[in-house]
């Protein structure tokens, strides 16, 4: 499973007026990680998650139906936007329920401490009996995540079970920035490094937090 490259690495005019368009995706990316910046992430990240709820349920409610997969995801939404996890914000881009970033603040005492990582996450139609898929968007030193921002992670694979919800996927992908399973490597070079020198391990993956997730 080891990647080697990875090793180095706008007063309306009439009555009529249609209502405003959703806020694009890019301006709740960047609230959150300014929320990061301020150290009070937790309030700012409810209330841009709150927003993109409203959002997504104006653009599923157009449809006259929903499919399963879509009520479960809108669920879970809703759930998410209420009570955020800690150090974590999600939900869609834009329009499409299926399509969702997400936020994870490094946390403290990590060498992940400081970053804003973002990640992609998309919902398959027939969600929630198969996984999403979630990648890293941010560039990141650890040997459960590669070049390419695939995560090592059984509940996104073979341990995938339907009573899963995407807030647990994201604080199981959260605590790996805290507690690692080099055991289990996607990364064997970094896997290697962290087990026989977690000094130097660590000094590269705070360099390449502050280069590429500050």
């Amino acid at each position: 499973m080891s990647d080697p490259a990875a090793r180095t690495t706008p007063a309306a005019a009439t009555a009529a007026a249609p209502a405003p368009a959703p806020a694009p995706a890019a301006s709740w990316q960047q609230s959150s990680a300014a929320a990061a910046g301020s150290g009070a992430a937790s309030a700012p990240q409810a209330s841009a998650a709150s927003a993109l709820a409203k959002n997504a349920g104006k653009s599923v409610l157009k449809a006259s139906a929903l499919s399963s997969s879509a009520k479960r995801i809108q669920k879970e939404l809703a759930e998410i936007s209420l009570d955020p996890p800690c150090n974590l914000s999600a939900g869609p881009k834009g329009d499409n329920l299926y399509e969702w970033v997400s936020t994870i603040m490094g946390p403290a005492g990590s060498p992940y401490a400081g970053g804003v990582f973002f990640l992609d996450i998309t919902f398959p139609q027939d969600y929630p009996f198969k996984p999403p898929k979630v990648v890293y968007r941010t560039r990141i030193y650890h040997c459960n995540i590669n070049s390419q921002g695939q995560i090592c992670l059984d509940i996104l694979k073979d341990n995938w079970s339907p009573a899963l919800t995407i807030s647990k996927v994201l604080l199981s992908i959260c605590s790996l920035l805290t507690d690692c399973n080099p055991l289990d490597p996607l990364v064997g070079s970094i896997a290697q490094q962290y087990l026989n020198d977690r000094e130097e391990h660590d000094r590269i993956a705070r360099e390449w937090t502050r280069r590429y997730a500050c």
